[in-house]
């Protein structure tokens, strides 16, 4: 991971591991900090994080340190249109929409952490960067 990023967006699996003190994501967030990427989440993503075993003290924590972006309506709808442009529909790639049309936002250039890497290509295409985990 030598690139540069200005903006690194956590999808579910990014955030779930920070909460979770991965200790492999832990070195990746820390190579983001050394860059100065500002991380970034969308506030529907929080949600599906938030299941029973979640310790909520420790997600509150991580959330005090990354920008938590809104969904809103105009996100909404240009997230229904990057789902139409890469031929997917349903609740399956709903969020995965939004997490693409946030990042598609952001100052660049802008990676995505993801597990839902074949997702996340088919809606942003070569416009970001996608890191596995």
């Amino acid at each position: 991971m030598t690139r540069h990023f200005e903006t690194v967006v956590l999808d579910s699996q990014g955030l779930s591991l920070w909460v979770g003190q991965d200790r492999g994501f832990l070195v990746k967030l820390s190579v983001f900090h050394e860059m100065g990427a500002e991380l970034v989440v969308g506030a529907n993503t929080i949600v599906e994080v938030g299941h029973a075993k979640v310790n909520i003290a420790r997600l509150q924590w991580t959330l005090s340190r990354v920008r938590v972006e809104t969904v809103t309506e105009a996100a909404a709808k240009a997230a229904v249109t990057l789902l139409k442009q890469a031929g997917l529909h349903g609740h399956k790639y709903a969020i995965d929409a939004t997490v693409a049309e946030m990042a598609l936002r952001q100052p660049g250039p802008v990676a995505v952490v993801t597990s839902d890497c074949d997702d996340i290509a088919r809606l942003c295409g070569d416009r970001i960067h996608i890191i596995r985990v």
